[in-house]
């Protein structure tokens, strides 16, 4: 079963994307925080990270520039999850090397669909 590491700081939105992952059939692991993510990711390889952009100490970007400059981890497929639609942090994520992005509010059928989709391509 493919594992997804949910990192966001707000906690409704891990309850409600760990359910929704769960339902999808992916076992969840959850982060609060940029160092927690880097310490699960380091400890329990997920197959996938769903990762927030704004987090308390390093940010998303931070995480997400960590783990793409980690041979063992440069090939993990993370989407980004903003609240922020604007361009310019779209752009900043796929140039540090997110695979997708999703702005919150989110259709839960379409994050699954990319979910499902990149772990497809994975294999």
């Amino acid at each position: 079963m493919p594992k997804v590491l949910v990192v966001d700081d707000e906690p409704n939105i891990v309850l409600s994307l760990e359910f929704l992952m769960q339902r999808a059939g992916f076992e969840v692991a959850t982060a609060e925080d940029g160092e927690q993510a880097l310490a699960l990711v380091a400890e329990q390889s997920p197959d996938l990270v769903l990762l927030d952009i704004s987090l308390p100490g390093i940010s998303g970007f931070d995480v997400l520039e960590r783990l793409r400059a980690d041979n063992t981890h440069s090939r993990l497929p993370i989407i980004m999850l903003t609240a922020h639609g604007r361009e310019v942090e779209r752009e900043k994520g796929f140039a540090l090397g997110a695979d997708d992005y999703i702005t919150k509010p989110f259709s839960t059928q379409a994050l699954v669909d990319k979910v499902k989709g990149l772990l497809n391509e994975e294999r």
